[in-house]
């Protein structure tokens, strides 16, 4: 079923539709704050922080537009209860001193039709660290409740060595059992609060 968008709530931009300025809420119910890492150099574990909140101000200049999340860093899961209690542990995140992963936007480099780079601090451990998050706009719209929302993703790949995450095991064969790339992908929907 296709829903229409309010007029009202909604303008056009660019050749985009998308939301009148505002503030925007990450709706906990339709995200997903995943990563991908690398293990013993031959396969890739996934993983997702299941609790995380998003404040999303839409401005007047949608280049101007910010972002700022907080994730609960003992909320990461890999669906392997040992591999998720080392993770939390003070050998990654350290969950205990550092409860939270945050982000803060700092500007909106370039667009091309719906994709976005969109440039931010990320603090994780307390070392905050620049990235750039590819950001894909993927649709303005009224939900059967009456809540107006809009979709994006957006991906990006840290160092988690810069970030002070610098446990590894060198195995026999070569290489290390943790890679230090790790792929951010991110997955949700904005609510309008105001």
């Amino acid at each position: 079923m296709t829903v229409n968008a309010n007029p009202e709530v909604t303008r056009e931009w660019n050749g985009l539709t998308i939301p009148t300025p505002g503030t925007y809420a990450l709706d906990a119910a339709h995200k997903r704050v995943g990563f991908v890492a690398r293990h013993m150099m031959v396969s890739k574990v996934r993983g997702e922080f299941t609790e995380a909140t998003a404040t999303i101000t839409v401005a007047e200049d949608p280049l101007a537009s910010s972002v700022t999340a907080t994730i609960q860093a003992a909320s990461i899961t890999t669906a392997q209860d040992d591999r998720d209690e080392h993770l939390r542990s003070p050998e990654f995140l350290d969950a205990e001193n550092h409860p939270t992963l945050e982000f803060r936007s700092t500007g909106v480099k370039s667009q091309s039709g719906n994709e976005f780079v969109l440039s931010g601090e990320l603090t994780i451990r307390g070392v905050t660290r620049p990235v750039d998050l590819e950001v894909e706009f993927e649709g303005v719209g009224r939900s059967p409740f009456g809540q107006d929302i809009f979709g994006f993703t957006a991906s990006t790949e840290i160092d988690r060595e810069d970030f002070g995450l610098t446990w590894n095991v060198a195995l026999e064969t070569g290489g290390v059992l943790v890679g230090k790339k790790i792929k951010i992908e991110i997955e949700g929907e904005g609510i309008r609060q105001a």
